[in-house]
Order: structure tokens, then C-alpha cells, then sequence
């Protein structure tokens, strides 16, 4: 019974505050198959809402395995005109998106990198319109995860399956906060202390943020001018507010494109399209990505790096604190919605257009004049460590400490 309605706490929170779905309005899911029942919670707690209608799309990354191993690279550079109308008609009527992001994290382990870029390039490229929609928040969304028992089982070895499912729920109703009475509530308050955050550097406007730590991160990366830090709920493009991401510990704005200098070392392993990358390092000068390494996976993130001009530049600087619920439970969760909000963490690729102010109305020459990446890629990966610290300079060139030791110092 406590799990029962943990899950319709759940479903209730991802279809009221995630989306914020509203009367009339359609919400497309999508879920790996082994997640269906949590999707079909999902699907009438929407209907409840007054959802018009709610689409499912369901994906089996097991059958993708097994195209990837038997079908050659030339399968995956057609992407079907229907598969992707399937996704970019629902964002062009304005529906709502929720994203189950669950994933077993060596499941495309020893795949050939390039079917897997090729498959991750063509699927960008048609459905362009929805991910542009989506990152000028000109359509609602959330991501949130369930356990399969894959990832269950990579995350709590030497558990039984039973256990490792028990023990990765537990994690993630503390997480998203469904572990408390009212989570909708609690949803609230936490946001009310990021908005504070956010508050504040809006009113600083930085120009210029230094990163150090004792892995060799030392970088100093620009902020574009009237550039906008956002975190927990945020605005749609026509006023409604939403939660993109559950859980979310962090504040975060678009980078000056071409400021980053010096070096950034991964903190945390990234999971990316099946594939683990550990221990790896990427050097800027003038904000572009000149050399990288990596101690495992370094052929996926070379295929991350080399999949368009945008993504060898920073689209995405986050601060999230050392000590936040999730990296306070001292678990690595091999899914990036998870590990991003344990760590500060940047992303290559696309920035957002609302982290600058009237970004959403420029066209992709007026935001790459003001200093806003554009990619077909959004890869995000930590840094943040217990020793972090991040020293911020304003326009006046007075120096501020936002981080020490990892947390926030203001």
C-alpha cells in the first residue's frame, strides 16, 4: 500500500507540477516498455486533469541492441517520416511531454560508436522541431525516471533483484521528494530556496565565473550580457510554469560561447545513449573544445565532441551543492538526471535561448551574436567535487567566492 500511493504521489506530481497539464491539453509520454505500468498511472492521473488526450510512446532498448549488432550502419541514416511527425506534430499543437528516463547504463557496451552517433545525429536532425520547441520552452516538459531492473541492478550490486528494485524506489521517492507527506508542497518550498539563488545572480549579472578543484579543473568561462540563471520551476514561453527536470538541485544559465579557457575533469562517470565515459578531460581555448581525453569511453565522447561545430562549445554552466539530497546518499546512479543534480556540471552543445534575455525571439545569428551555442547535441557532465571552488567577477572586476568547498558560499 505505502508504494501504491508513493507511485500516485508520483504520477500526480510529474502531471501537475512537472507539466502542469491543463484542461484540454494533450501530453505525450514516452517510456521504455519495462516502465509501462508507472506510464499508464501517469496517463489517468492526466485524464483526471482534464488531459484531451494522452499518447504513449514505448522504446525496448533490448530490441535496440539487437539492432545495433546485426543491422548495418546504413539502416540507421533513415530516420522514418512518420517516427519523427509521431514526435514534432505534438509539439506544433502545443502538447506536453513527459520523458521516463530509465535505462539499463551498459546496455550498448561494445556497440560500434559510429551506429550509435549515426543513429543520435539523424534522429536531431528530424526531429529539429521539437527539440527547439522544447528548449525555448515554447512547449512544456518534464523528465523524470522509474527503475528497470538493469539499472537497478548496476546500482546496488550484490543486492537481489527484489532488494536492488526496493533499494533504487526508495532512492528515487527521496529524490523527487515523494517520500515526504505533501509532496506537492515540498516541491514549493524547494523551489522557493532555488529561486533565491537565482534571484541573486540575476541581480549580479557576473561576467565571469573561475572553476577549481584538486581533480585539475581550472577554468574560467564568460556569461553572456543580460543573460537570465533559472532553476527549479520555471516559465513557458506563454507564462505557465512547469519542472523540467524531477529531482532538480540546480541553477543554471547559458555560457558565453567563445570564453571558456582552460581545462574541466569529469567528477562522475557519464552514462550517455548506453555507453559509460570515465575519467575524462576536455580543454577549451576561446570556448572551443582543442583537446580531450579519456581514461574509458573515449570514442563515444569523441562522437559527442565531433557530431556538429556546436558541440566543441559549452552550452550550459549548472551550480548544484556538494551536499544536496542526492549526493548526501552517497549513490552513483548511471543516469544523468540523477548524477547532474549531485555535481556543478556544464553541458556541450545547444544552450537554451531563454537564459538571455529575448533569446526566444532572435534568430540563430542574433543568439550567436550574443554569445548563445547552438548544436543539435545538449550532452551534460559533472564536475563538482567536496573541494570546488567557483569565484565569481562582476563587471566592476570585484571578485566574489559563490563556492567553497563545494557548496555555496552566499
Amino acid at each position: 500500500m505505502e508504494r501504491k500511493q508513493a507511485l500516485e504521489k508520483y504520477a500526480r506530481l510529474a502531471v501537475r507540477n512537472g507539466v502542469n497539464l491543463q484542461k484540454g491539453q494533450e501530453l505525450v509520454i514516452s517510456a521504455p516498455i519495462e516502465c509501462a505500468e508507472f506510464a499508464r498511472k501517469v496517463a489517468k492521473e492526466a485524464f483526471e486533469a482534464g488531459a484531451k488526450n494522452v499518447v504513449v510512446h514505448y522504446s525496448d532498448e533490448k530490441l535496440s541492441r539487437i539492432r545495433y549488432d546485426y543491422a548495418d550502419v546504413t539502416v540507421f541514416e533513415d530516420f522514418p517520416g512518420w517516427l519523427a511527425e509521431s514526435r514534432n506534430l505534438y509539439a506544433r499543437r502545443g502538447a506536453a511531454f513527459i520523458s521516463i528516463a530509465a535505462s539499463d547504463p551498459d546496455i550498448f557496451s561494445g556497440v560500434d560508436p559510429q551506429k550509435i552517433q549515426t543513429n543520435a545525429r539523424v534522429s536531431m536532425e528530424n526531429l529539429k522541431e521539437y527539440y527547439e520547441k522544447s528548449m525555448s520552452n515554447r512547449v512544456r516538459w518534464c523528465v523524470l525516471s522509474v527503475p528497470t531492473q538493469a539499472w537497478a541492478d548496476k546500482v546496488f550490486p550484490g543486492h537481489s533483484p527484489v532488494e536492488a528494485q526496493d533499494k533504487l524506489w526508495n532512492a528515487i521517492f527521496k529524490a523527487v521528494r515523494c517520500d515526504q507527506p505533501d509532496p506537492v508542497q515540498a516541491w514549493q518550498q524547494h523551489n522557493t530556496l532555488l529561486k533565491q539563488k537565482v534571484d541573486y545572480l540575476n541581480q549580479k549579472q557576473f561576467v565571469s565565473l573561475h572553476y577549481r578543484n584538486s581533480l585539475g579543473t581550472d577554468l574560467t568561462v564568460g556569461l553572456p550580457r543580460n543573460h537570465i540563471w533559472s532553476g527549479g520551476a520555471e516559465e513557458d514561453y506563454y507564462g505557465v510554469p512547469f519542472t523540467a527536470n524531477m529531482p532538480t538541485e540546480e541553477v543554471f544559465t547559458a555560457p558565453a560561447k567563445y570564453t571558456a579557457s582552460g581545462t574541466l575533469v569529469s567528477a562522475l562517470p557519464l552514462n550517455h545513449n548506453g555507453s559509460l565515459i570515465d575519467g575524462f578531460s576536455l580543454t577549451f581555448h576561446e570556448g572551443r573544445i582543442v583537446d580531450y581525453t579519456a581514461r574509458q569511453g573515449y570514442e563515444t565522447l569523441k562522437g559527442i565532441i565531433e557530431t556538429d561545430e556546436g558541440t566543441r562549445y559549452l552550452g550550459e554552466v549548472a551550480l548544484v551543492p556538494f551536499h544536496s539530497p542526492i549526493s548526501d546518499m552517497g549513490l552513483l546512479f548511471y543516469n544523468t538526471l540523477f548524477d547532474e543534480n549531485a555535481s556543478c556540471h556544464f553541458a556541450v552543445g545547444k544552450a537554451y535561448p531563454s537564459c538571455v534575455q529575448g533569446g526566444e525571439e532572435m534568430d540563430p545569428a542574433q543568439l550567436d551574436e550574443a554569445g548563445i551555442n547552438d548544436s543539435m547535441e545538449h550532452v551534460d557532465f559533472m564536475v563538482g567535487t567536496s573541494d570546488l571552488s567557483i569565484i565569481a567577477t562582476d563587471a566592476q572586476g570585484n571578485e566574489i567566492t559563490l563556492f567553497q568547498n563545494g557548496n555555496w558560499a552566499i
